[in-house]
């Protein structure tokens, strides 16, 4: 039995949203976080996590809880399971709970071995004699005592037996350091296995929920000139590195707070930030971003600034991160240092405010590379324009995110001068590849939208031009007042006096008349009219039920109650329900279609 003021301790110290976050994709909203049922299928999100209080509520299945119940229903755990579960995130030591047989986790020998590792690295650099230069060189590079002991930074003593002989006196063997890449095999020739990390500064590697995994090691002043700058824990049975962001575990609460996560290149980056405050930093573990790291990325944050160094390979680091972020709906920014610096040596020079100058100043990822491309004259030719369309649809396919990838659409036809349409065959007319799903339920296929060019107000505007039959069934269906756009709203009224509109009339406001005239002259043929219809009006239609959802969102973020914040939290789910009845599943999949030339844009730009 586990005492009930223990289970008192561990549900008080628990981070509801850190664990519930590890399955489904959290957004804030005021004090709660909301998200997509991980019990019941839903296409809006009815599930609420309430941090404050402890517990979760679906308004949609009516499922609830505490993170215990939440373990239990989601992985199958039970009750004393789900406790230990979340005891060993919170760093809670249980007491009177029976252990588990070592034959019951076949990997906690080796969990064992590094977590001693961890310790010996530890007391190594604090250690009088042997780490007063390790300590010495941090204090030089701004690192405090405060972030060494938060980040447990080591020390791997020179020699090559200190690490192995200390594990042996505990009785670990070497093949369990062996095969979690502590120690290395005998040499050529012969000899005894060594330590694999010897003379290095050490930053272990730790899962999210805290526990130590592995290692990277960087070289100190004074080392063998060829010797690498850093060695990492090879790939073990409790190591992955690309599922793995390092600090993750000790970020992820700012990260939510702020909203933001800063993707860095290195550890010492990530130590280096927040040792001068800035705390939601994290970075890859020695390679490229990788999808998982993106997804986990997702569980926190839907915006990331890339803070790569400013040579060329961290140019090109950061568009390949920033094209994985898209693909899971994180926006991702690019942030631009000065030529030579990396964000460790930024933030010694100049500190934290300095670096967050740079920070404040990161432009999209998709706005960076036509920066780029601008700079070196891409658009001054039209090889040079292929050329740059060539790595600017790649990001156009990696953006899943369906508004997003609209307006970047919008931007390179505007810079490019290739229409549309053609930009649109290009990069396919199935768009950018789905998300990788978010919880370990797998959703069932959903099918898309169509996808309204230039918008929902356009789409219905266009088509009411190209089909007269379309504007009494609008004007009995949309009010003006709907339209966010004031010229197409002035067009929608026009249109609503005279049905038969042809020609810009007299008086006309000069913007409108424009605008008019330009749609009365798109040579584009909308198929699926009834489709495009019932698309345009229900997107334009969910206008004033967002605005009531955003006046909810105030309200719940002011309720002076927990009964009172529950109601309006019920009064949002039904207002979400009433926006999921108004889509027809039927029709969602559809996509708008054109009838094209036979001549393709493309073949006219190619010689």
């Amino acid at each position: 039995m586990i005492p009930d003021e223990q289970v008192e301790e561990v549900r008080a110290r628990a981070d509801i949203v850190g664990v519930i976050g590890e399955f489904v994709s959290l957004k804030k909203a005021g004090r709660e976080f909301r998200a997509l049922c991980p019990f019941h299928e839903e296409r809006t999100p009815s599930f609420y996590v309430v941090p404050e209080k402890g517990f979760y509520k679906c308004f949609g299945c009516g499922e609830s809880g505490d993170v215990f119940s939440f373990l239990s229903k989601q992985r199958g755990l039970s009750f004393v399971d789900a406790i230990r579960h979340v005891a060993a995130r919170s760093g809670v030591e249980l007491r009177e709970v029976q252990g588990r047989r070592p034959e019951d986790d076949p990997l906690r020998p080796l969990r064992e071995a590094v977590a001693f590792a961890r310790e010996f690295f530890v007391d190594s650099l604090r250690d009088e004699e042997a780490g007063r230069r390790v300590r010495e060189y941090l204090v030089d590079r701004g690192i405090a005592p405060e972030a060494v002991e938060r980040f447990n930074l080591g020390f791997a003593p020179p020699g090559g037996q200190a690490l192995r002989d200390a594990a042996g006196r505990h009785g670990i063997d070497d093949a369990i350091l062996l095969e979690v890449g502590l120690i290395k095999p005998p040499r050529e020739g012969g000899g005894d296995p060594y330590d694999a990390l010897r003379d290095r500064l050490v930053f272990p590697i730790e899962s999210v929920a805290g526990a130590v995994i592995g290692f990277g090691g960087r070289i100190l002043p004074g080392a063998p000139k060829g010797a690498p700058k850093y060695l990492n824990s090879p790939e073990s049975p409790i190591y992955h590195k690309g599922d793995i962001l390092y600090g993750l575990g000790r970020a992820k609460n700012v990260i939510r707070r702020e909203g933001v996560v800063l993707l860095v290149e290195g550890y010492m980056d990530v130590v280096a930030l927040a040792a001068q405050g800035i705390e939601n930093a994290v970075a890859p573990l020695g390679t490229s971003l990788t999808e998982a790291q993106a997804l986990l990325v997702s569980r926190y944050s839907s915006r990331a600034v890339l803070l790569f160094d400013s040579d060329a390979a961290g140019g090109r680091a950061a568009f390949k991160a920033g094209d994985l972020l898209l693909n899971v709906r994180v926006h991702p920014f690019v942030a631009t240092l000065p030529d030579g610096e990396d964000p460790d040596t930024l933030v010694r020079e100049k500190g934290a405010e300095g670096l967050r100058k740079f920070i404040a100043d990161a432009v999209d990822v998709l706005d960076r590379k036509l920066q780029i491309l601008e700079e070196k004259d891409f658009f001054s030719s039209i090889d040079g324009t292929r050329r740059a369309l060539d790595h600017l649809e790649k990001t156009l396919r990696a953006t899943s995110d369906p508004t997003l990838r609209d307006l970047y659409v919008a931007k390179v036809a505007e810079r490019t001068g290739v229409r549309r349409t053609t930009l649109e065959a290009e990069i396919g007319e199935a768009g950018a590849s789905p998300a990788p799903p978010r919880s370990r339920r797998a959703p069932p296929p959903r099918r898309r939208r169509p996808q309204l060019d230039g918008g929902a107000e356009r789409a219905l505007v266009l088509l009411m031009l190209k089909d007269r039959r379309w504007v009494e069934r609008a004007a009995e269906t949309v009010s003006p007042e709907v339209f966010h756009d004031p010229v197409l709203r002035a067009i929608y009224q026009a249109l609503m006096v005279d049905p038969e509109l042809a020609e810009v009339p007299e008086g006309m406001d000069p913007q409108v008349a424009l605008r008019l005239e330009a749609l009365l002259a798109d040579p584009e043929e909308l198929s699926h009219a009834a489709r495009v219809f019932e698309a345009a009006t229900a997107r334009l239609l969910d206008v004033p039920l967002e605005q009531e959802a955003r006046e909810l969102d105030r309200r719940i973020d002011e309720a002076a109650t927990e009964d009172e914040g529950l109601r309006l939290l019920g009064e949002k789910a039904r207002l979400r329900a009433e926006q999921r009845e108004r889509h027809d599943p039927d029709w969602s999949s559809s996509r708008i279609t054109r009838k094209r030339t036979q001549q393709s844009d493309r073949d006219k730009l190619e010689p």
